[in-house]
C-alpha cells in the first residue's frame, strides 16, 4: 500500500486550474451519492472511505451510514481509530462482524483472498440492506486501483457495489487533497492492507499469525516510533520492513536488539530487517503543482 508524507503536500490555492477541477469532481461526486438512496458507505477509517462518508453524510444526512468490519484480519486500534474519526467528524457509523475466516478459499491465502474477503463484507452488507430498507452499498475505489489486480474490486462489481469516488474520476492525490480540505485528520494517513497481506501466498492464514502480526506492529511503532511499518509473517522468521529512511536507525544494535525480544516474545524464532525498506510507491509528487 502506498504512504504519503505531510512534507509531499501542497494545497491548491483557490481559482486555481486543480482547485477548479477538484471543485468539478466534487459536484460530480455530490450528483452520483443524490442517486444512491439510502446508502451503506463500506468504510474502514483510512483515506478513501472517510472521504466518502464525510462526503455522503454532507450530501445524504443519515440517509448514508459507515459500516465497518470488525474481524481478525483489522486491528482492534484501526478499530478505535475508525470509529472515533466518524464521532469526530459527527458520521453514523456502526460495526458488523464478518467471519472471512470460516471460509476456506480465504484461509488457504491464494492470490484471490482479496475476493472472498470482500465478498463476505459485501454479503453482511447486501443482508444487513435488506433487512433495514437500504438502496445501495458503496466503497472506497479510485482511480489508482485500476492499475492493480484487484480481486476486491472484482467483488464488488459482482455484488453491484458502488464506488462514487472511481465514478467521479477523483484519484489518490485529489482524495487526499479533499481530506485535508475537509479537516479530516486521516488526509495523509499512510495505507495499510488487512493483517492477512503480511503473510505470503499459500501460507494458511490463522487468527493466531493475525494476532502475532498486530501485536508485533503495534509493539513496534510504540518502542520505535514507526509510522510506516509491516511485520511479513514467515513460519519462524518475523520480517521487517519501515520506511527507508529508517532502516539505518534500526539496525543500530540496541534497536534490533529491543526488536528481536518483541519478535521473540510473539514466538518467533528468528528476525530478518529489510536493508530495503517498504517499497511500495508513493501516488504523491514531491511537490504538487497547481496550475
Amino acid at each position: 500500500m502506498t504512504e504519503v508524507s505531510a512534507t509531499f503536500f501542497t494545497p491548491a490555492r483557490p481559482g486555481s486550474a486543480l482547485a477548479k477541477e477538484l471543485e468539478e469532481k466534487r459536484a460530480r461526486l455530490e450528483k452520483i451519492l443524490r442517486g444512491l438512496g439510502r446508502v451503506l458507505i463500506a468504510y474502514s477509517g483510512g483515506v478513501d472511505s472517510a472521504v466518502l462518508l464525510a462526503e455522503s453524510h454532507r450530501v445524504l444526512g443519515d440517509r448514508a451510514c459507515g459500516v465497518i468490519a470488525q474481524s481478525p484480519s483489522l486491528p482492534e486500534a484501526e478499530l478505535r481509530d475508525a470509529l472515533s474519526l466518524a464521532r469526530e467528524g459527527g458520521f453514523p457509523a456502526r460495526v458488523i462482524r464478518t467471519e472471512e475466516m470460516d471460509r476456506e478459499e480465504y484461509r488457504a491465502n491464494r492470490p484471490d483472498r482479496c475476493y472472498h474477503c470482500k465478498t463476505e463484507l459485501f454479503e453482511k452488507l447486501e443482508a444487513l440492506a435488506r433487512e433495514e430498507s437500504w438502496d445501495s452499498i458503496a466503497y472506497g475505489a479510485v482511480t489508482d486501483d485500476l492499475g492493480d489486480v484487484r480481486p476486491g474490486m472484482t467483488a464488488a462489481d459482482r455484488h453491484r457495489v458502488r464506488a462514487p469516488l472511481l465514478e467521479a474520476g477523483f484519484s489518490k492525490v485529489e482524495i487526499r487533497m479533499l481530506a485535508r480540505r475537509l479537516g479530516l485528520r486521516v488526509w495523509d494517513k499512510p495505507q495499510s492492507a488487512c493483517l492477512a497481506s503480511r503473510i505470503p501466498h499459500g501460507s494458511e492464514v490463522t487468527p493466531e499469525k493475525l494476532k502475532q502480526i498486530e501485536l508485533g506492529e503495534a509493539a513496534l511503532r510504540e518502542r520505535l516510533g514507526l509510522r510506516i511499518l509491516r511485520l511479513r509473517h514467515e513460519g519462524r522468521k518475523a520480517r521487517i520492513e519501515v520506511d527507508p529512511r529508517e532502516v539505518a536507525r534500526i539496525q543500530q544494535p540496541e534497536q534490533k536488539e529491543a526488536i528481536l525480544m518483541i519478535v521473540r516474545e510473539l514466538g518467533f524464532l528468528e528476525l530478518e530487517i529489510d536493508p530495503k525498506g517498504y517499497r511500495r510507491a508513493d501516488p504523491l509528487p514531491p511537490s504538487i503543482q497547481e496550475d
